[in-house]
Order: C-alpha cells, then sequence, then structure tokens
C-alpha cells in the first residue's frame, strides 16, 4: 500500500470497533443486570460419601465364640451373616458426654510475662547468678573439707591432751609399813620438835 500524501507512514496496526470487548468472554457473568436478576447460578451441593467403616473383629469374635462357633469356616460364615462394623467417632461416648470443664478454663498456652526491663536495667540477674555460684563454691569448699578431714585416733588424742603423769611411789614391804623407830638420839621430845622446827 503506498503512503499517503503528506502524512507520515503509520507503523501501527488497525484497532477493532467500539463493540469488540477484550478478553475472555463468560457467559455467564458478562450478562449484565438482567443476567445477574434473572438467573440463579448457584453451586450445587456435593452429596457426602459414606464412609465405610471397618469390621469390629472384637465384637463379631466375641459373638461368634457366644454361639459356640469354634472353627474358621465357621467364623468366616458368622461375619457374612452379621457383618458388624466399627462405630463412628461421631457417636463416640466422649462426644455424645464431653468431659466437665471449669467455665474459666482456658485450653492453651499461657502467655509468657512481661520482661522486667528495671531488672534488666539493674543487671540483678547477674547478681542472682553471682550469689548462686558463691553459695554453690561454700558449698562444695565445706564439702571438699568434710573430705578431707582425717579422723582422729586415740594415738592423736592423746598427743593434743596428754593424760596427766602419776606419782611415783616406791614398793615397800608390807610388813615394815607400819613400824616405829627403834633407836631415839634425841636426849627427850622437846629437842627433837625444835630440831625438826628449825629444819622444816
Amino acid at each position: 500500500m503506498p503512503a499517503e500524501l503528506g502524512k507520515p507512514q503509520r507503523n501501527c496496526y488497525t484497532l477493532p470497533g467500539f463493540d469488540f470487548s477484550y478478553g475472555l468472554y463468560i457467559h455467564s457473568t458478562d450478562g449484565g443486570v438482567p443476567e445477574a436478576i434473572g438467573h440463579w447460578n448457584t453451586v450445587k451441593p456435593r452429596t457426602a460419601l459414606v464412609q465405610k467403616m471397618p469390621r469390629d473383629f472384637i465384637t463379631m469374635n466375641c459373638g461368634a465364640l457366644k454361639a459356640g462357633y469354634t472353627t474358621a469356616r465357621e467364623f468366616n460364615l458368622y461375619y457374612k451373616a452379621k457383618d458388624i462394623r466399627c462405630k463412628d467417632d461421631e457417636y463416640s461416648r466422649f462426644k455424645r458426654s464431653p468431659p466437665k470443664v471449669p467455665a474459666d478454663f482456658t485450653y492453651g498456652i499461657t502467655t509468657r510475662p512481661c520482661t522486667p526491663f528495671f531488672d534488666l536495667l539493674q543487671h540483678k540477674y547477674k547478681e542472682l547468678w553471682m550469689e548462686q555460684q558463691r553459695a554453690l563454691t561454700a558449698a562444695q569448699r565445706l564439702e571438699k573439707k568434710k573430705k578431707d578431714k582425717v579422723r582422729e585416733t586415740r594415738t592423736t588424742v592423746l598427743r593434743k591432751h596428754p593424760l596427766p603423769a602419776k606419782e611415783e611411789s616406791f614398793w615397800h614391804l608390807p610388813h615394815l609399813e607400819k613400824v616405829g623407830p627403834h633407836l631415839s638420839t634425841f636426849p627427850d621430845c622437846d629437842a627433837r620438835k625444835k630440831v625438826f622446827s628449825a629444819s622444816h
């Protein structure tokens, strides 16, 4: 196509008319207000799938034993005749009669208490830790001292507290204990007392 006289050459495509709509045309929502008023586009409810519960072999075995069956073939026939299934949880005893809980009972974890910033600024936790360490060290020293303490024997006790020395008493013959003097060199008793008073 030759270029138009006195006009620049066009390098773009021609656009469609005003009745053209861009994008995907959806029949259910593009009808406007009449479409919304005149039609009820509802989602059909899905039929709930009935879950087939497993067999309750405990109940069936008890029933078969009460009926007098003993062999495996008789048990299988009893299973086919009386197909007992496990009960759903919705009909369980716990859901029918739930445990009594206090009115102010709260489920879950309790809220953590606020951080005491005043104690952090005062280094209170460091001081508490230091006190605990000092107490632990003192207890360890006391325990070590108890272990290191040597048990005293009679020898060590006698070394610290010796027994009083016994006064020596010379041995005398028993028939010479109460014997008076045979000789008296003093002229009389007064002279004897005078000599003893001067010496003592």
